[in-house]
């Protein structure tokens, strides 16, 4: 895994991190309510400079991957990045990244850390005669991500002059070359910049300066808590489909084949999702473990049916309690639902789902 370059100016400033080789190892800066109120009024910058890269080059590079991975590809305009997946024959999520185009024959992938060299591998069982060359670019990859309601106002202050209405583009921040995307984050809009590994501490040092707060993950889980976003590694994996984990961003059901997209569209055509991720409201305070199981009594029989299981929990500041995000079965997602939390007596439940581009 893709150890942050922002980890000795962490330390220094006192930040709570998680040990070496853990994902998303920042914890917090030691304010939490702090970084949350930032990012829900302001802006705040995220350290995901741990991510896993691979460059797509070639003549075959577009419609080589056009045809295996589940967003669009061959149309993106130069310059643009879009959210992607790679799901297996069944239409079940393998990995999660973002594309974005570089030119004509290159494309760049961001990939969850530590997952570039797995998505190559996965890649490379596809690749038989076209002009098509993967490498990973893990080590020059180093991406920082601004967000909250002023992050496009504060990084046009940055960079002296108007972001592209649509797409990236090429700015200069402090003298520093940097390629920025939009993105959006935990429910917020945001901008991915990405200066490489060798001025990485020089881009967090110009935007932390200019005013950007820090934001470790525990504050980040709070809102994407609420915001039902689900987090890969946590509350994603390879046993769902897509529109279980609330993926329909990175997913195109015009593009054409892909890998997994006849499951994909007879899922969209039919529906029958078993289950679906869902936020919901918790009696008390104490964090829900992982897999722990929510339960609703049958009114038929008195029975106790399993209905959910529990994948993140967080302190939801907007609801003044805990919030957990889980799998619920279908006919038992209506707002309002209350679920037994494991043996009880605490109780979940069910939250309006917000509506975001995540």
């Amino acid at each position: 895994m893709n150890k942050s370059p922002l980890h000795k100016i962490h330390s220094a400033s006192g930040a709570r991190l998680l040990p070496d080789g853990e994902a998303r190892a920042l914890l917090t800066y030691g304010d939490v309510p702090g970084e949350y109120a930032a990012a829900s009024t302001g802006w705040v910058v995220l350290d995901e400079t741990d991510r896993g890269a691979l460059s797509v080059t070639g003549a075959d590079a577009s419609s080589f991957l056009h045809s295996l991975l589940a967003n669009e590809v061959r149309n993106l305009p130069v310059g643009h990045s879009i959210p992607n997946l790679l799901l297996d024959p069944k239409g079940k999520v393998r990995f999660i990244l973002e594309l974005t185009r570089a030119d004509e024959n290159e494309l760049r992938i961001s990939t969850e850390a530590g997952e570039a060299a797995l998505l190559s591998q996965a890649l490379d069982m596809y690749l038989f005669s076209e002009d098509v060359v993967l490498a990973e670019t893990t080590e020059q990859h180093a991406p920082i991500t601004i967000a909250g309601p002023d992050a496009g106002e504060q990084l046009t202050k940055l960079c002296k002059e108007p972001l592209p209405e649509q797409g990236g583009a090429r700015l200069s921040i402090d003298d520093i070359d940097v390629f920025a995307s939009p993105a959006a984050r935990a429910g917020l809009s945001a901008w991915t910049l990405d200066a490489g590994a060798e001025h990485a501490e020089a881009l967090w040092g110009a935007l932390v300066e200019e005013g950007a707060r820090p934001i470790g993950r525990i504050a980040l889980d709070s809102l994407r808590a609420e915001a039902c976003v689900g987090q890969a590694g946590e509350d994603i994996d390879d046993t769902l489909y897509p529109q279980e984990a609330r993926l329909e961003t990175a997913f195109s059901l015009d593009k054409g084949c892909y890998i997994g997209q006849e499951v994909v569209a007879k899922i969209d055509t039919y529906g029958g999702l078993n289950k679906r991720l869902c936020p919901l409201k918790v009696d008390r305070d104490d964090p829900i473990p992982r897999g722990t199981r929510l339960f609703r009594e049958d009114p038929d029989t008195g029975e106790w049916r399993d209905l959910g299981v529990s994948t993140t929990w967080a302190y939801s500041f907007a609801q003044d309690s805990g919030v957990v995000l889980a799998y619920i079965k279908r006919k038992h997602q209506e707002p309002g639902t209350t679920f037994r939390i494991a043996d009880g007596p605490a109780q979940a439940t069910l939250l309006e789902s917000p509506e975001h581009d995540d």
